[in-house]
């Protein structure tokens, strides 16, 4: 028994744990696209098609609509973390560089943040590269310390259009990212993901992690077109939208959560994921995406569509 169990750990620990699935991700982005103006959809168009894996995203979308390519682009940060023309910075030597992209480390600390018990940051630059991120695509009448400034769309830009075509991608991941609970977690268990558990309600995966278990909740990773479309119209009309708020916000609101994450029904040998704790966790995911949608989306709408209509008028 016991090996059949070893068996199965040393599988389901093998599997990668990011964020929110591709499910997730694509949810968020179709969610945040609702709220932009027809302007900031024309931007973000535009700034993605600059993107040098922007044929990809359409091909796997089957679809060259915005909102389609929006939600694939929005999965790359974590496409890449298999992809070879890229690297680890913490382990690895930098890959030679590729035309329109500026840097090809994998930027694995940018996914998350772990915080000790009085709240102090420990690892991770999740919080912090969004705001980052956020600055370089804001329009400014001064350029920030961290790179050119673009002041128009990116066709004509002043500014360093690779830069801000690989900035737009991270940045709606990253919010998604941070309102998934075990990305801003406990210092020491790794978001959750050296705490095992027994998951009845996953034939497919009966034992994982807490953390892969989480970030399975949205849907199946697959989830695209019509069936996407479905799901994220049936969380907007269950949740309402939310306050919102700063990037210190949503990360706090995450480690808030992080009481009501952790399975508390005792296994044998694990923690179990039981009907109660299923639907709660269920509910809070959905909650998570549904917040994270619409704050994606007035971000960027107060990026390019000001942008756009400042610059017309």
């Amino acid at each position: 028994m016991w090996q059949i169990i070893s068996i199965l750990f040393f599988f389901a620990l093998s599997a990668p744990a990011q964020a929110w699935n591709a499910a997730g991700h694509r949810l968020t982005a179709f969610i945040a696209w609702q709220q932009l103006s027809p302007p900031a959809q024309a931007a973000i168009r535009e700034i993605l098609s600059r993107h040098p894996d922007y044929e990809q995203w359409v091909k796997r979308a089957k679809s060259e609509n915005g909102v389609d390519v929006f939600a694939e682009a929005s999965t790359w940060p974590d496409a890449i973390r298999n992809d070879p023309r890229f690297y680890d910075e913490d382990k690895e030597s930098p890959t030679p560089a590729l035309p329109g992209l500026p840097d090809t480390a994998r930027h694995k600390r940018w996914h998350y943040i772990d915080l000790n018990g009085s709240g102090k940051v420990m690892t991770g630059e999740l919080d912090q590269q969004i705001e980052r991120l956020s600055q370089l695509l804001r329009p400014s009448k001064q350029a920030p310390a961290l790179g050119p400034q673009p002041r128009r769309l990116a066709a004509r830009s002043t500014g360093n259009t690779a830069e801000i075509s690989i900035a737009l991608p991270w940045l709606a991941h990253l919010v998604a990212d941070i309102h998934q609970p075990l990305h801003v977690g406990r210092h020491g268990d790794e978001g959750g993901n050296k705490v095992d558990i027994e998951n009845p309600f996953n034939q497919r995966l009966p034992f994982s992690n807490l953390h892969v278990y989480w970030d399975d909740l949205p849907g199946p990773p697959w989830l695209r077109g019509r069936r996407l479309e479905k799901l994220a119209t049936h969380l907007t009309e269950t949740y309402p939208p939310p306050t919102q708020g700063t990037v210190v916000l949503w990360r706090d609101e995450s480690h808030q959560l992080l009481t009501q994450v952790y399975p508390d029904t005792n296994g044998r040998p694990l923690p179990t994921i039981n009907e109660a704790f299923q639907q709660r966790a269920r509910d809070i995911a959905n909650r998570r995406i549904v917040d994270a949608g619409y704050r994606l989306g007035r971000l960027l709408d107060g990026m390019f569509g000001e942008r756009v209509s400042r610059e017309t008028h």
